[in-house]
């Protein structure tokens, strides 16, 4: 099995770099059959993200701080554990971004699709599924769209549900809803297409993140999920995904 390394720019990264170089024979990540990434859960995206068009399996190891993406660090039996490992397979989110000054962009999340307030003034947003209008005015922070993957991150913060990797399903979270009070989202089927509009870009101006790409002052955006694409996780038998997502959902 030809293995790549990548690390975070960390110390902490660098050294477990350095000592699995030292140890097992590296290629390039375009000539590996797993790359092993070295870092934080950020770091895991950003590996997954420059993976897309080669789609190469990524194993993680925590070198950073949650790491509820990775597996744990140990550095014997590597190829081994490699082989065992058990793969989950993620589809990503794409957001396509209309600005207020009409320039578009188009960009890919593995975890969520983010909409936040630029200023002291809250955003006011039109919620649109699948070309109906859902939600005519929300006052807030903002809003996001989880993949089940990344239902534990942001989402999770923003009180939004955690959903399991084979439901099927998209959240819809706000972030900080002043009106209407009440309204804690939805769950949406992954067929879903969601839209946010900005009632008053002009003075109320809103930013736009998919996942680390970000896009200011935005007037639209249009969210869904791409299933042509498949990115590849790899886990410990003893540590996957679908057990730490239900695991989370009973932790105090």
């Amino acid at each position: 099995m030809r293995l790549a390394f990548v690390a975070a720019d960390t110390a902490v990264a660098r050294d477990a770099l350095a000592r699995l170089q030292s140890r097992y024979p590296a290629v390039a990540p375009e000539a590996a059959d797993a790359i092993v990434a070295l870092g934080g859960d950020g770091f895991l995206l950003q590996t997954l993200h420059k993976s897309i068009e080669r789609r190469t399996p990524v194993f993680g190891m925590n070198r950073g701080s949650v790491g509820f993406l990775l597996n744990d660090y140990r550095e014997d039996g590597l190829p081994e554990r490699i082989e065992r490992a058990t793969p989950v397979e993620l589809h990503p989110l794409v957001m396509e971004v209309t600005t207020t000054s009409g320039m578009t962009a188009k960009a890919l999340a593995i975890n969520e699709v983010s909409v936040l307030r630029q200023t002291r003034e809250a955003a006011k947003l039109r919620i649109k599924v699948d070309g109906r209008e859902r939600l005519a005015e929300l006052i807030c922070d903002g809003a996001l769209v989880s993949t089940p993957a990344g239902s534990t991150a942001y989402n999770l913060s923003a009180h939004g549900p955690i959903i399991p990797l084979g439901a099927g399903l998209l959240a819809l979270t706000p972030i900080s809803a002043f009106r209407p009070r009440r309204w804690r989202g939805a769950l949406l089927p992954r067929t879903a297409r969601v839209r946010f509009e900005v009632a008053d870009p002009r003075h109320r101006s809103v930013s736009a993140t998919a996942d680390q790409t970000e896009v200011r002052d935005v007037a639209s955006v249009e969210i869904y999920e791409d299933r042509s694409i498949t990115l590849t996780l790899l886990f410990d038998p003893d540590q996957n995904l679908e057990e730490r997502v239900l695991k989370e959902q009973f932790e105090p």
